[in-house]
């Protein structure tokens, strides 16, 4: 039976063909070449976080007072990190957060299309932003039998969003998920130095260019007037969610509805109560506030009074060895950011693939060493804070 892990073979054994990767296998390289490579403009939009980055930072580094207790004569020649999710059914624990700007990392602007490839090829599931340059029945298409979710930037107008949900019904994705920490953009001290905000330059507005709803809403097609079109979406960007909002949240669609933002357990139960699917834990990798706790340290909590309700997390996912402690600390999935957008600047979808492979490889290795067959012995035996 192969293995995740079975990705260091072929590269070692490439290395007798004296065939290296063509990319590194670990982050901080991997970071390294990004950062020499990419535009100025992309490389701060993706990697820069809010304030004095602390927290983006924080959610990192926080992986590492959590530890794994390895057990021994456990026989770990067969492991199965297939999870159940939603209803569907899927090899991989971990799933590709919603990145608004993957378009402009790559050359031909396409790289919302590259990263559906690579779920394609990878049997991983991507969350596809609203803000896109691609249209979202596009990327759609481009997942061929691989499960994709749609996230929701709600707009102040309702019709609007129900336009948008109604779409990404049509266009065969399996859930909506909602961000509810970005209604407004938070205090990015990189971007704001270089005056940079790429939806402004009429970047990755493409399912808002294409709605009906929207195109109805201008006074000139946006291919005769970018200007006025990037302002009224400006204008209309952002709603603002309360608790009251969440009925008709959940009127929208009878696909699986997930809030992601969830950051506190009384608010996950909330969620639970108006018939919310799936919790996602995320403070949006520290892009959206500063001077939080680090995602992590708060998974323990919003995962005991979510129940039976799966929990998503994502934020400071660098390495395979995350992937397993929040898994261990009761992630249902795992979703991966920055490391799958450095892989696509630097290579298109073969570079998103490499990276993926390399993220599971360590984390079903680090399984195997440590006596974990099993997602539900991971689980079993938790992990201990330092």
């Amino acid at each position: 039976m192969p293995h995740f892990g079975d990705y260091q073979n072929e590269i070692y054994l490439d290395g007798l063909r004296d065939v290296l990767p063509r990319l590194p296998v670990d982050f901080k390289l991997l970071e390294q070449k990004a950062q020499a490579a990419m535009p100025a403009s992309v490389l701060s939009y993706v990697q820069g976080g809010c304030g004095d980055e602390f927290t983006q930072r924080h959610n990192a580094e926080a992986f590492n007072h959590w530890g794994l207790i390895p057990r021994m004569m456990v026989d770990c020649s067969t492991r199965d990190l297939s999870i159940e999710l939603f209803g569907l059914k899927l090899p991989t624990p971990i799933f590709l957060s919603p990145v608004g700007v993957l378009g402009i990392c790559t050359s031909d602007g396409h790289g919302d299309l590259d990263v559906a490839h690579a779920c394609s090829r990878t049997r991983i599931p991507m969350v596809a932003s609203t803000l896109s340059n691609d249209l979202l029945e596009t990327i759609a298409q481009n997942l061929g039998d691989t499960p994709g979710f749609f996230q929701l930037y709600t707009p102040k107008d309702k019709k609007l969003a129900e336009s948008l949900v109604h779409r990404a019904e049509s266009a065969g994705f399996k859930g909506i998920v909602v961000t509810l920490d970005t209604w407004l953009t938070g205090w990015r001290p990189r971007d704001l130095n270089a005056a940079n905000f790429p939806q402004l330059r009429g970047h990755a507005l493409q399912n808002y260019f294409t709605d009906p709803y929207f195109r109805a809403l201008l006074a000139k097609p946006p291919e005769d007037d970018l200007s006025a079109a990037v302002m009224q979406w400006a204008q209309i960007f952002g709603k603002v969610l309360n608790w009251t909002d969440l009925p008709w949240l959940r009127s929208l669609t009878k696909l699986p509805l997930i809030l992601k933002g969830i950051c506190h357990p009384d608010d996950a139960k909330r969620c639970i109560d108006g018939g919310v699917d799936g919790i996602y834990l995320s403070n949006h990798g520290g892009r959206q506030a500063n001077g939080g706790m680090a995602a992590i340290d708060m998974l323990p909590a919003v995962v005991e009074a979510s129940g039976r309700t799966p929990v998503l997390f994502d934020s400071g996912v660098r390495h395979g060895s995350d992937i397993v402690k929040a898994l261990a600390l009761g992630a249902r999935a795992v979703g991966i950011g920055r490391p799958y957008v450095y892989g696509l600047a630097l290579d298109g979808t073969d570079g998103v693939v490499h990276v993926l492979r390399s993220l599971l490889a360590e984390a079903d290795l680090l399984m195997a060493v440590d006596g974990f067959p099993t997602l539900a012995t991971l689980r079993e035996a938790g992990v201990i804070r330092l």
